[in-house]
C-alpha cells in the first residue's frame, strides 16, 4: 500500500471512472469495491468506493454526491517515453474530454491530466537558457505536445 493515496470525489461515477482509467493504462487494475451499508449517507447497496491502481499507484474513487467538483488546481502527470505513448494516452483521455493547452486534458469525469513526453523535461534541462526559452515558446503554442517540433525549437530550427 502507498503511504499517500489520491482520493477522488465523484458524484456517482466512481466505478465508471475506475473502469475507464484501468482500461486506458497498461499496468492497471481495480483492487476493491465497497458499497454503502444500511443507514449510511449513500443509497444502500450502491458503490461507495472503488480502489484501483495505475502503475502501482493506488487511487480511491468515492461516490460522494454533487457537493464537490474537480478543478485544474490538481492534475496527474502521465510521463510518456515517446510520441506513440503521448498519442495513445492523449487520444484515450480526450475521448469525451476537453483538450487544453500545453498537453493538459480534462477527461470525461472532470479529472485533469498532463500528458507529457519525457523528452520535454530533458529539453528544459538544457544549460543554454535560449534553448529552454525556445522550447517553452513552442510548447505554449501546442495543445497536444509533439516531440519533433519541441526538438526543432531546441535546435533553433
Amino acid at each position: 500500500m502507498n503511504k499517500v493515496t489520491p482520493f477522488l470525489w465523484f458524484d456517482t461515477q466512481a466505478e465508471q471512472a475506475a473502469e475507464f482509467y484501468t482500461s486506458v493504462f497498461d499496468d492497471a487494475r481495480i483492487s476493491g469495491t465497497t458499497r454503502y451499508p444500511e443507514g449510511s449517507p449513500g443509497p444502500e447497496g450502491e458503490v461507495m468506493t472503488v480502489s484501483f491502481e495505475l502503475f502501482g499507484q493506488t487511487f480511491t474513487a468515492l461516490n460522494g454526491g454533487p457537493l464537490f467538483e474537480f478543478s485544474q488546481a490538481t492534475s496527474f502527470v502521465v510521463h510518456c517515453a515517446d510520441q506513440d505513448e503521448v498519442d495513445r494516452y492523449w487520444d484515450a483521455l480526450c475521448n469525451g474530454g476537453e483538450p487544453q493547452q500545453c498537453g493538459w486534458v480534462i477527461d470525461r469525469f472532470g479529472v485533469t491530466w498532463q500528458v507529457v513526453p519525457d523528452a520535454l523535461f530533458e529539453l528544459f534541462e538544457a544549460s543554454d537558457p535560449q534553448q529552454a526559452q525556445r522550447v517553452t515558446e513552442a510548447m505554449l503554442k501546442m495543445v497536444k505536445l509533439e516531440i519533433a517540433p519541441l526538438r526543432a525549437a531546441f535546435d533553433g530550427a
